[in-house]
């Protein structure tokens, strides 16, 4: 797979993209990374395969493998009640959970009938301080304002979520008592080789030199350089181009019952599967089927950045397009689009 007829170093400069990296899977494998541009404008900091992205919502992709995985060894299920494995915090019963409960798959295919509340979920404030989950839950910080509840019938409307993932966050830290950086480290990023991926709180500890600056739309670099959004399963995955096509290759071995980290091809596949009568979402990936086969989806947007992960399981072909630019526009509106429209499929 080869990108066609683009000249990517002047569409970045009608941008104002500061910094690019794609990797190309073809044939069940990694084709290829490239990478233009700089991490920092006006600095000597050129991208490199090694480069470090932050991935924003393709944080929700990460999470939905993860979820397979321990739903694979038995530690969660995809249609009990969350509440019964949910110890730090439960979803507050109500009108709308009489007749149905949330599950993992309604959380997951963002149809749990929970809305998030206006204006919550922002990058973080230092001085506001990283909340926890449950505070964050319980509408206790200025992240969420307020508590999160079920405002429609499971499974009866669409409602894209990110605190559908906090919560999907607090269920595998307490069913595996551990932090969920931890239990992403090593059920999905060490058997992946994933190296340079990571959950940041805080950008004072890590080096520098790999990290890409955020950007706006003219160019210039976002208040704080490092945006930092403190819900990692939503939103809060830092990672090269190469890294996240090593988790898109897991996904495609997975379906064909070749999973490195353990998920089954019938897990594999009911992740790429509609759910719940919505032909365009999965669990964790969105869908699109077309005469060419099914296309998986995963889009992040947030300040300084944005990245999509789009994939062909069947055909084993993939990309995955990473800037530290957000231009106010939707990614296929921008320069993301014009490279997607650009690789031969």
């Amino acid at each position: 797979m080869k990108l066609k007829n683009i000249n990517i170093p002047e569409r970045m400069k009608h941008y104002n993209v500061q910094g690019l990296s794609i990797t190309l899977l073809e044939g069940g494998e990694i084709s290829g990374t490239e990478n233009y541009g700089l991490l920092e404008v006006e600095s000597n900091r050129k991208a490199n395969e090694d480069s470090i992205f932050s991935a924003c919502s393709i944080s929700k992709f990460l999470t939905g493998i993860l979820t397979m995985k321990l739903v694979e060894e038995g530690l969660l299920d995809l249609d009990d009640d969350v509440n019964e494995s949910l110890v730090s915090w439960k979803v507050p019963e109500n009108d709308f959970t009489k007749n149905k409960k949330v599950t993992l798959r309604n959380l997951l295919s963002h149809q749990s009938g929970i809305k998030d509340p206006e204006g919550s979920f922002p990058e973080l404030n230092s001085k506001m301080g990283i909340p926890s989950m449950v505070e964050l839950l319980e509408g206790q910080t200025p992240y969420c304002k307020t508590p999160i509840n079920v405002k429609c019938e499971p499974e009866s409307e669409f409602h894209y979520s990110d605190a559908g993932f906090c919560i999907i966050q607090q269920l595998i830290e307490d069913v595996t008592e551990k932090p969920f950086h931890q239990v992403m480290n090593e059920q999905i990023f060490e058997p992946l080789g994933m190296e340079n991926s990571q959950f940041n709180t805080t950008m004072l500890e890590v080096d520098r030199q790999n990290f890409s600056c955020g950007h706006n739309k003219n160019g210039e670099l976002v208040d704080g350089k490092y945006p930092i959004y403190p819900y990692p399963a939503a939103s809060g995955l830092w990672t090269t181009s190469l890294n996240l096509a090593e988790l898109v290759l897991e996904l495609m071995n997975a379906v064909k019952g070749e999973s490195k980290v353990g998920i089954s091809e019938s897990l594999a596949k009911e992740m790429i599967t509609p759910q719940r009568g919505k032909s365009w979402t999965g669990l964790g990936v969105f869908l699109e089927s077309s005469e060419k086969e099914l296309e998986i989806t995963s889009l992040g947007w947030g300040v300084g950045f944005q990245c999509m992960m789009v994939a062909f399981p069947y055909l084993e072909k993939g990309a995955v397009i990473m800037t530290n630019s957000e231009l106010g526009v939707h990614q296929m509106e921008g320069i993301i689009g014009e490279v997607y429209r650009s690789l031969l499929f």
